[in-house]
């Protein structure tokens, strides 16, 4: 028997042992069809061969008038379609608002200026501040402003070296040090060349102003020569009254043209300095930066806002300190910590460069005139078991506070326009509490509110309609001294009651 047959018997054999298996069709079974139910075909293999259209046949029916009108007629819906895009493109482009362009930034309106004064009291003189560049650099300041480091003696003109640095502060290898690391983290550098520092007058007498000049002119160029990125120069009235002034704006240049990263010339103005001859100052002394000591000097909310009104279209070459320009510490002004972030808070936010002096981060207090010694490894918990001092433990937990405080806002003002180089309006202000707003184009806008005082104020913040900006009736608190002002909550414009000694930034956006 063949193999085939074998297994036909087999099958038959199951299938009479497994009779539940057999199909439901009644008692006869199908022709052609096995008991198990199964149906062999064969199916030829030619019969699923596809050959198409050979080419003489698609060319055929492709030249048929139906084909070609269905051609045309895609070809012609094809390009309305394509126009019909590029018009609205074009028309969407036309009325969309126009961006406006960024003004010139330099590297000192991109951030706070940081001055350390007193090198030894910060972290034991030069040396240490390369140690302790990474901390600052957490603080997203853009410039460092160092010294006075050069030798002098105190009212002994014959004494000042303003090329050599005093050797119990460091020595140049180790300001070679600091600047090659600063630079690599995008932090400038700028020395104080006011010359008689330890002494009664900066400039020495009146009578020796020209000569402390040359001097300074020269020490310009050498330290602009060994790298460093600008100087500051006291008492800006009398130094702009040289004959030699010009010379010292001279050597910011270099073989006619300015270098390729620009450096600053920052002068400082005598305390009482009214807003109206800082802006004369700004304008025809040449100097980058100057930075005035108004919001010091003038105490009452209306003097503040309107120095600001007077200066604000020069925020570019307008630095702000309280207490900056004497090398005070915000402390000594700011006798509270709920004071320190209100004034943190109005610095950052202000039209123009914002300055602090180190220690500022954290609220370092000053004690007497000596420069207080800077605070660090305060997020260093006490060890486990240790006696723990309440007060101190206080102390330190408030420092980390404002120093999370202070980074929150340098991070906000390094990315947001508004708050960078955005166009200033003021809002209401009285003895104790100013208020204003920050717009740029269409990005987000920011109102600054603060209250000094001893007592509640309640605000209505409005503008007039021919600033040609319009508030809305609320906006969102992003950061808040008052506990009971939420960050992210809402506030109504027309009557927000902000408590004494509180600070608020509230966020409104671009309303088309």
């Amino acid at each position: 028997m063949s193999k085939e047959a074998e297994i036909d018997m087999k099958d038959v054999e199951l299938n009479e042992l497994d009779p539940e298996k057999q199909p439901m069709t009644g008692d006869g079974q199908a022709a052609g069809v096995e008991k198990n139910g199964t149906v062999k075909l064969k199916v030829p293999v030619d019969e699923l061969t596809f050959t198409g259209l050979s080419k003489e046949e698609l060319m055929k029916v492709a030249g048929t008038p139906g084909w070609v009108r269905t051609r045309w007629a895609l070809l012609v819906l094809f390009w309305l379609g394509w126009l019909g895009m590029l018009a609205g493109a074009i028309v969407i482009i036309v009325q969309a608002p126009r961006c406006k362009p960024i003004p010139e930034m330099n590297w000192w309106n991109e951030g706070p200026l940081y001055q350390i004064s007193d090198l030894e009291a910060f972290s034991e003189g030069i040396e240490g501040v390369e140690a302790k560049l990474d901390d600052i650099n957490k603080l997203k300041v853009k410039g460092l402003i160092l010294g006075p480091l050069h030798v002098t003696q105190a009212n002994r003109l014959p004494a000042l070296n303003l090329q050599a640095i005093d050797p119990t502060l460091g020595t140049e290898k180790a300001l070679a040090a600091v600047l090659e690391k600063a630079h690599k983290k995008g932090i400038s550098v700028v020395l104080d060349l006011t010359p008689n520092y330890n002494g009664t007058l900066p400039w020495f007498n009146t009578g020796d102003v020209d000569v402390v000049m040359e001097k300074v002119t020269a020490a310009a160029k050498y330290w602009l020569n060994f790298k460093v990125d600008g100087i500051k120069v006291s008492d800006l009235t009398v130094a702009t009254n040289s004959v030699d002034w010009s010379k010292l704006q001279a050597a910011f240049v270099i073989n006619g043209t300015e270098a390729e990263k620009k450096r600053l010339l920052m002068g400082v103005v005598g305390k009482g300095t009214p807003a109206v001859e800082v802006s004369q100052l700004v304008n025809t002394t040449g100097v980058n930066l100057v930075l005035s000591d108004l919001l010091t000097s003038k105490k009452g909310g209306v003097e503040r806002i309107m120095a600001i009104d007077t200066l604000h279209s020069q925020q570019r070459s307008l630095g702000w300190g309280l207490g900056a320009a004497q090398h005070d510490q915000l402390s000594k002004h700011a006798v509270t910590p709920a004071l320190i972030r209100l004034y943190q808070l109005l610095l950052f936010t202000m039209p123009g460069t914002p300055v602090f002096t180190y220690g500022d981060e954290i609220g370092l207090q000053a004690v007497g005139d000596k420069s207080p010694k800077m605070v660090w490894d305060i997020e260093e918990e006490p060890a486990e078991g240790a006696a723990v001092n309440e007060t101190v433990e206080a102390e330190r937990k408030e420092r980390i506070a404002i120093k999370k405080w202070f980074k929150s806002l340098s991070d906000l003002r390094a990315k947001e326009r508004a708050l960078l180089h955005g166009d200033y309006y003021p809002l209401v202000s009285s003895a104790s509490s100013l208020s204003f707003v920050r717009v740029w184009d269409q990005s987000e806008r920011y109102i600054t509110a603060v209250n000094w005082g001893s007592a509640d104020e309640l605000l209505a913040l409005k503008l007039p309609p021919t600033e040609g900006v319009e508030l809305p009736e609320t906006a969102t608190v992003i950061l808040s001294t008052d506990p009971d002002m939420k960050v992210d909550s809402t506030v109504s414009l027309d009557k927000i009651t902000l408590k004494a000694g509180q600070a608020v930034l509230l966020q409104f956006p671009y309303l088309g």
